[in-house]
């Protein structure tokens, strides 16, 4: 069948009063932004509903756009018809015969326009014996129906449609600030960014490369991992700082067991002016409470120290197992697993401190001067926009 419409509902946005309008915004533009590979198609935000014409397009790919957008509760293939009631009754008995002979049936009619002349339970009345009249095989069946047939008769057009697809639910991504997400390659941190885009966060990533200790695959890793996370929202900004320099003196210069410590407070202070430079209000990191040396309580204590910014974890509490499970979900897990290290897992110390003193790191900090590395990194990053539908690897036809 060739469907003209889809139509969406929102979610927990219908709950925001008067600042629906703010979130109904965002998600149209993130649904704009993912459905840009098919320009015939065009939207209309109302209220309540959001509607993409597709005006010849095939609804296949922009079904799955759909199914990942954030702000979006449920949507449905629909055929677009006047206020007329013959017209409405041959719709849905258009889009019942598109199933195989034998599914049962129920209509479901819902009437926001009050001018239309009869009502909703009525309608139900009518379209059912017109479908039931005019096709042979179908049986009603109101209380477990293999489709619910839903017409919706709104002020300017009546939609009619039939399965209802489950959407990720949330909040469009960009409705609730932006943050920086420290985006290293492994299996955590993506997942750290999906779920802060559920909240309606807008994510730009900051990545440290070590080359030649990291290679260009591993670059390339996060700039894919970019790319799946910019389906669920927009575009995602990557800034990838040169961090070789700084992070081979670190290594000669501080203790073996608190050269992580300190790494990762480096790591901090530049994600603070990358993200003050960006005027984006917060960091995200992939930091599960015990999972390693860096995240135990007195680690994050004494790294916390060196920025102002509020740190999102929404990781903190979760299992390993669970952030796997996840990963796979929203397709990360197989790229973060390819085999090519990142700048964490260069010169990592054989035994890490896992509760280490802010007095001591202060006392290790103190005696060097780090701050010609630290500037040449920060003015070296480079920024590369991981697009959605797009693909942004030069080693596609290895991979």
């Amino acid at each position: 069948m060739q469907y003209d419409h889809i139509l969406i509902r929102y979610g927990e946005m219908a709950l925001k009063g008067k600042n629906r309008k703010h979130f109904t915004k965002q998600l149209e533009y993130n649904v704009k932004d993912q459905i840009r590979p098919y320009p015939k198609a065009k939207i209309e935000r109302t209220r309540d509903r959001m509607y993409i014409h597709l005006h010849g397009e095939k609804h296949e790919p922009i079904v799955e756009a759909c199914r990942n957008i954030f702000g979006i509760h449920s949507f449905s293939l629909a055929i677009r018809t006047e206020n007329e009631e013959l017209a409405i009754k041959q719709a849905a008995l258009q889009l019942l015969l598109d199933n195989p002979a034998g599914t049962s049936f129920k209509i479901s009619c819902r009437r926001t326009n009050k001018k239309f002349p009869i009502d909703s339970q009525e309608m139900n009345q009518r379209i059912g014996a017109y479908v039931l009249q005019n096709s042979e095989g179908y049986p009603v069946d109101v209380r477990k129906p293999g489709v619910d047939i839903m017409v919706e008769i709104r002020e300017r057009a009546t939609y009619v449609t039939g399965q209802k697809i489950k959407g990720p639910g949330g909040l469009p991504a960009g409705s609730s600030g932006k943050t920086l997400l420290m985006l290293s390659g492994g299996i955590d941190s993506p997942v750290a960014g999906y779920l802060a885009m559920k909240r309606g966060v807008e994510i730009e990533a900051i990545h440290f490369h070590s080359p030649p200790y990291t290679n260009e695959r591993a670059k390339q890793k996060v700039i894919d991992l970019a790319q799946t996370l910019s389906k669920f929202g927009a575009k995602v900004k990557i800034h990838v700082v040169p961090f070789t320099d700084l992070q081979v003196k670190v290594h000669q210069e501080i203790p073996f067991g608190y050269s992580m410590t300190v790494m990762r407070r480096m790591m901090m202070r530049i994600s603070e002016r990358i993200a003050e430079k960006h005027g984006i209000m917060s960091l995200t990191s992939g930091e599960s409470l015990g999972q390693v040396a860096s995240q135990t309580m007195e680690s994050m204590f004494a790294i916390n120290e060196v920025t102002n910014y509020p740190i999102l974890r929404p990781l903190i509490t979760m299992d390993k197992s669970d952030i796997i499970d996840i990963a796979k979900q929203i397709d990360t897990y197989e790229i973060s697993t390819r085999p090519y290290d990142d700048c964490c897992t260069v010169f990592v110390p054989e035994a890490p401190k896992t509760k280490p003193r802010r007095e001591k790191v202060h006392l290790y900090e103190g005696t060097i001067d780090f701050s010609a590395e630290f500037e040449r990194a920060i003015e070296g990053t480079e920024i590369i926009t991981a697009l959605p539908n797009e693909d942004n690897s030069p080693f596609a036809d290895l991979l």
